[in-house]
C-alpha cells in the first residue's frame, strides 16, 4: 500500500471517530491545558478558514441545483436555521437568566449558520443529502449579513454589537475560503480528486485544534460554570433538531428531508461562534465558552441523532 492510500484510510478513519478524537482533545485541554496553551487563540481564526476551504473544495455548481429545484424545502430549512436556534437560544438565556457573558456566547451559536459536520451526520441518517449540502452552502452565504443582525437583534441591549466588523470577520473566514475552495475545484479538478479524500483528515485536526486551543485558555472558566453552560448547550442543540424535524413534518415535507433539516437546524457552525467571539468581544472571555463546549457535544450528539434517525427512517 503506497503512502497517498494509507493517508486515505487514516483520514476514513478520523472521519468515522470524529467524536471521540474531538471529546478526547476537549477532555485534554480541560485537565491539561498546558497540551494547547502554546497555541495562541488567535490561530483559531485561521483554522476555521482551512476548514471552509475544503468546504469549498468539496463544492460544484450542481450542489445548488436543489436551491433551484426544490425553492420550497430550502425555504423552510433557512427560516428554521435563522428563527428556531436564535430564538431558541435566547429563550434559555432569559429562562436560566445566564450572565450577559455566557448568554452573547449562547446567542451566537444560535445566530450562526449550520456547520459542515451537519453532512456528515445525514449522510449517517439516511437523509437527503442535496438538501443538507444545499442548506449549509446557503445559510453560509447569508451568514454575513444575518448574524450580525440577529446578534444585534438579541444581544444589541446587553453589549456593543459591531456589526460590520462581524460582516467582514465572515466574509473573510468563511466566504473567501470558501469561494477560493470552489475555484480550485472548478479549475483544477484531477487535483482536488487526488486531495479531497484527505480532506476529513484535515477538517478534523482542525477542528480539534480550535477546540484544543478554546478550552485550554478557558479551562478554568468552563470548569467554574461547566454545568449550567452544559445543560444551555445539550438543551439548545436537542431542540434545534426536534423543532427542525417538527417543522419539517408539520410542514408534510417527506422523511429524508425533514432528517436533513433537523440536522442542519440542530447543529451549528460553533466554530464561527468561537471565532467571532474571540475576534469582536474579547472583553468578554467566557463568552468562547458556548461554542467551545456546543462544538464538543454536536458531534456527540449528531452521532446519536444519525442513527435515531435511520432507524425511523426504516419505520418510515
Amino acid at each position: 500500500m503506497n503512502l497517498l492510500n494509507r493517508l486515505y484510510n487514516l483520514s476514513a478513519w478520523m472521519a468515522a471517530h470524529i467524536t471521540l478524537l474531538v471529546v478526547g482533545v476537549a477532555v485534554l485541554a480541560l485537565f491539561v491545558p498546558m497540551s494547547f496553551l502554546w497555541v495562541s487563540t488567535s490561530a483559531v481564526t485561521p483554522m476555521l478558514g482551512v476548514v471552509m476551504f475544503g468546504m469549498g473544495l468539496t463544492l460544484k455548481p450542481s450542489d445548488f441545483k436543489p436551491v433551484m429545484m426544490h425553492p420550497k424545502d430550502i425555504l423552510v430549512g433557512e427560516l428554521a436555521q435563522f428563527v428556531v436556534m436564535p430564538s431558541v437560544a435566547w429563550s434559555l438565556c432569559q429562562l436560566l437568566n445566564l450572565p450577559s457573558e455566557l448568554a452573547l456566547g449562547v446567542i451566537l451559536v444560535g445566530c450562526c449558520p449550520g456547520g459542515t459536520a451537519s453532512n456528515v451526520i445525514c449522510y449517517l441518517a439516511k437523509g437527503d443529502i442535496a438538501l443538507s449540502v444545499a442548506m449549509t452552502g446557503v445559510s453560509t452565504l447569508l451568514a454575513p449579513i444575518v448574524t450580525p443582525a440577529l446578534v444585534l437583534l438579541l444581544a444589541g441591549k446587553e453589549v456593543n454589537v459591531d456589526v460590520m466588523g462581524m460582516f467582514l470577520s465572515i466574509v473573510q473566514v468563511v466566504i473567501v475560503p470558501i469561494i477560493l475552495g470552489f475555484v480550485v475545484n472548478h479549475y483544477f479538478a484531477k487535483f482536488t480528486e487526488k486531495i479531497t479524500p484527505m480532506l476529513p483528515m484535515v477538517s478534523t485536526i482542525a477542528i480539534a485544534f480550535i477546540i484544543g486551543i478554546i478550552v485550554s485558555h478557558n479551562a478554568q472558566s468552563i470548569m467554574s460554570c461547566s454545568l449550567v453552560v452544559a445543560v444551555v448547550v445539550i438543551l439548545h442543540n436537542v431542540l434545534g433538531l426536534a423543532l427542525g424535524y417538527g417543522v419539517g413534518k408539520v410542514l408534510g415535507i417527506d422523511f429524508p428531508k425533514r432528517t436533513a433539516i433537523a440536522i442542519e437546524v440542530g447543529m451549528q457552525n460553533s466554530g464561527l461562534a468561537t471565532s467571532l467571539a474571540a475576534t469582536h468581544f474579547a472583553m468578554f472571555p467566557m463568552a468562547t465558552v458556548p461554542g467551545a463546549i456546543f462544538s464538543v457535544w454536536h458531534n456527540f450528539s449528531g452521532s446519536i441523532a444519525a442513527q435515531i434517525f435511520r432507524k425511523l427512517n426504516k419505520r418510515d
